[in-house]
């Protein structure tokens, strides 16, 4: 079951593209900030 060219083309233009490597570097900061934990918060404690 193959998609017609013109679908393909419409779903992997440059815009598309671009917004999926945004996110997943939005996800990648994300996953790698939340990972720390905030020592700001505890030094009052």
């Amino acid at each position: 079951m193959r998609l017609p060219l013109t679908l393909l083309k419409m779903l992997f233009n440059r815009t598309t593209l671009w917004a999926v490597i945004l996110v997943l570097i939005v996800f990648a900061v994300m996953i790698s900030t939340t990972d720390t934990s905030p020592t700001w918060i505890y030094q009052g404690f």
